[in-house]
């Protein structure tokens, strides 16, 4: 369950006497604990628990996140019952079973208006059959059956609920009475308009989404979608049952559509009938001459009714039903008089447009349908609509930038009516400039956009100092006192790192520098800490650093080879890996020094990881070292970009990253899908 209509929320946020549901206690009846054992054993083993990676989109490109729900296994051959807002715009989806089995699954059918999907499992073998359940006819429930939830509330797999029916036909209103309210998914997609939901006090969760209603023989009788506030609210099993119907026959859903809109005749004082609330413009139904205030009367002679909402969705799930194409006989009141049209059946479409990115320009796009059109006011449904831009990237960049909501219109005087069409004529763009035509509410803009600057550099950096492998403290009067050396000034050695000369050279930690080449270090106030340090950047590399020492209260001399400065975290070697969305940088010794790393570990080192990508999914995290791709050592970003060009070359189901966290080592899994990559 993701996100409800406002009037929903209100809905159940009232006062309800319905209680959460209970498990049935010792002193229930022995044959409705029977009763119950019985149906669980007939659904429960089709159950699955569906996680999946969800794609959406925003700032500018598609992301990634992991999301999940549940479903039910309903034909032998492993056909899968779910909701939309479980599984529609998702890349990946996995079905575990109570038994722990998990397989792969594949969208077979989408049907946002229902917000329901039909999967199909993907077996490697089908040897051993798998536990299916059975769909009932929902039309039989009455209020006080008793029913089981199955699913996966909060994510914890394989649960049950018990509770009873409140309601066999939940439709939502407005509080004023006057019109009916579709539930929004969040895709923006609405549903509703078909459905009469099945209300129960059985518990629901997020998570429940998608999962089995059970009647007490063990048939599945709704697919729960909402719940909240003790209450819950399953799609009745007749209606699931015609989608499946279409997913098992290969067949897109195709429903009738004539252009209008109705509410109960109640309110008019009449039992019969369908009043016309509002008609689509240059819709069938207009074309025909049918006007608001009419109320319908017969569809092709059969009776039309709808007294109450409860009766709307079967008038327009009688729409649907009517053949595409071939005319349907209406015959309607208006005033006092009867009147007959024929009205040519349409089809009914899509709400929502499909959404790509286009990762060259920083933004994502949408077909715009004919009712997004309608809805938005705008003149017609040609062009694609900008739905998100990314900063820094050539449309938000033009001058002047493109902005959300904006719809391209044309690319270098070209129309883009569609996505594809928009697609086409980027391909077809080289390495200049070019005008983008907008329309930006009542206005027609021009732009013009540059293609974005490549020529930045991955590598930085700076010529490099002397340097001395060791950290000092100024010795200050109370420093010189408590080690014993009254009057000493110079500098205490902290740290002397193990890799470096200065530790060759036999430099100790507890050891005073008095002097560099001759002169002395009169260090004793700490604004002096950065004395020696200054002292020897302004030496050669190369050149030997004479130091008088202090040790154990006895003078002493050590030459010291002056090193070139290592390269800090910021000067290091980097890469940007674009296709999952992750940097990284070489190793540098203060890496190994702060994090006391041996030199024989190697690797490069996560510096970002972008929210929504790939790798961000796969759980990868700034900070880690990466020591291997899919078994290939990895020891530089040299070697990590000829590992990742191979990788997506090869394009494998699983990339396998090794990587030391912290004080552990661990996998990390990265599953991309590969045909929304490299664009």
């Amino acid at each position: 369950m993701r996100r409800f209509s406002l009037i929903l929320a209100a809905f159940l946020a009232l006062p309800t006497s319905i209680s959460a549901a209970a498990a049935p206690s010792r002193s229930v009846p022995a044959n409705l604990v029977q009763a119950i054992d019985r149906a669980r054993s007939k659904v429960y083993p089709a159950l699955v628990n569906i996680s999946v990676v969800v794609r959406y989109f925003d700032d500018g490109r598609a992301q990634r996140t992991l999301a999940g729900g549940s479903g039910v296994i309903v034909t032998p051959d492993g056909y899968v019952l779910t909701n939309f807002h479980v599984a529609g715009h998702t890349t990946r989806i996995t079905c575990t079973l109570p038994t722990g089995q998990s397989m792969d699954a594949a969208t077979v059918l989408d049907d946002p208006l229902t917000d329901l999907s039909v999967l199909k499992l993907q077996r490697t073998s089908t040897k051993t059959p798998l536990p299916f359940a059975r769909l009932g006819d929902s039309s039989q429930l009455r209020v006080g059956d008793f029913v089981l939830a199955m699913g996966n509330p909060l994510m914890l797999s394989s649960s049950m609920t018990f509770g009873i029916v409140s309601n066999t036909r939940r439709v939502f209103t407005d509080f004023t009475g006057t019109e009916i309210e579709n539930v929004e998914l969040d895709e923006g997609e609405q549903t509703g308009l078909l459905t009469r939901w099945i209300q129960h006090d059985a518990l629901i969760l997020p998570g429940n989404s998608g999962g089995p209603l059970v009647n007490l023989q063990g048939q599945v009788v709704g697919i729960n979608e909402l719940g909240g506030s003790g209450v819950g609210f399953a799609i009745p099993a007749n209606l699931a049952r015609r989608v499946l119907r279409y997913a098992l026959h290969g067949e897109p859903i195709k429903r009738g559509w004539i252009g209008i809109n109705i509410l109960p005749v109640s309110k008019i004082q009449r039992t019969t009938g369908a009043l016309v609330s509002f008609v689509v413009p240059s819709s069938p139904a207009q074309k025909a001459g049918i006007l608001a205030g009419d109320i319908i009367l017969s569809l092709n002679g059969a009776p039309v009714t709808a007294r109450y909402f409860e009766e709307v969705p079967t008038f327009y799930r009688q729409i649907s039903a009517l053949p595409i194409g071939k005319p349907v006989h209406v015959r309607y009141l208006r005033g006092a008089q009867v009147h007959e049209a024929v009205v040519e059946v349409a089809r009914l479409e899509q709400y929502i447009g499909k959404e790509e990115e286009v990762k060259s320009l920083g933004i994502t796009i949408q077909q715009i349908t004919p009712p997004m059109a309608l809805i938005r006011r705008y003149p017609n449904a040609n062009g694609v609509l900008v739905t998100s831009l990314r900063a820094g990237y050539p449309f938000q960049a033009a001058q002047p930038p493109v902005e959300e909501d904006d719809v391209v219109l044309a690319i270098n005087g070209k129309p883009t009516p569609n996505l594809s069409s928009f697609q086409q004529a980027v391909a077809r763009l080289g390495k200049q400039s070019f005008t983008v035509s907008l329309r930006r509410k009542d206005e027609n803009l021009l732009t013009v956009v540059h293609p974005p600057d490549e020529s930045a550099a991955e590598e930085g950096g700076e010529l490099p100092h002397a340097w001395l492998g060791i950290q000092t403290q100024v010795v200050t009067p109370d420093v010189a006192a408590a080690i014993g050396m009254p009057g000493a000034q110079g500098f205490r050695i902290t740290e002397v790192y193990p890799w470096s000369a200065a530790s060759s050279a036999g430099l100790r930690v507890g050891d005073v520098i008095t002097a560099l080449n001759g002169q002395a270090l009169e260090a004793s106030r700490l604004q002096d800490a950065s004395n020696l340090e200054h002292a020897i950047q302004d030496l050669n590399i190369g050149a030997k650093g004479k130091l008088a020492i202090l040790r154990n209260h006895k003078s002493i001399t050590i030459d010291v080879p002056l090193e070139a400065e290592p390269s800090s975290p910021s000067q290091a070697a980097k890469a940007q890996e674009k296709e999952f969305e992750f940097a990284v940088r070489d190793v540098t010794p203060y890496d190994r020094i702060h994090r006391r790393w041996s030199v024989a570990v190697t690797g490069v080192i996560v510096t970002d990881v972008t929210t929504g990508g790939w790798a961000s999914v796969a759980g990868l995290q700034p900070d880690d070292l990466i020591e291997s791709i899919n078994r290939r050592t990895v020891n530089n970003v040299t070697d990590f970009k000829a590992v990742m060009k191979a990788v997506i070359a090869a394009r494998p189901k699983v990339i396998r990253i090794f990587v030391r966290r912290g004080y552990l080592t661990q996998f990390v899994f990265i599953q991309p899908d590969w045909k929304h990559l490299n664009r």
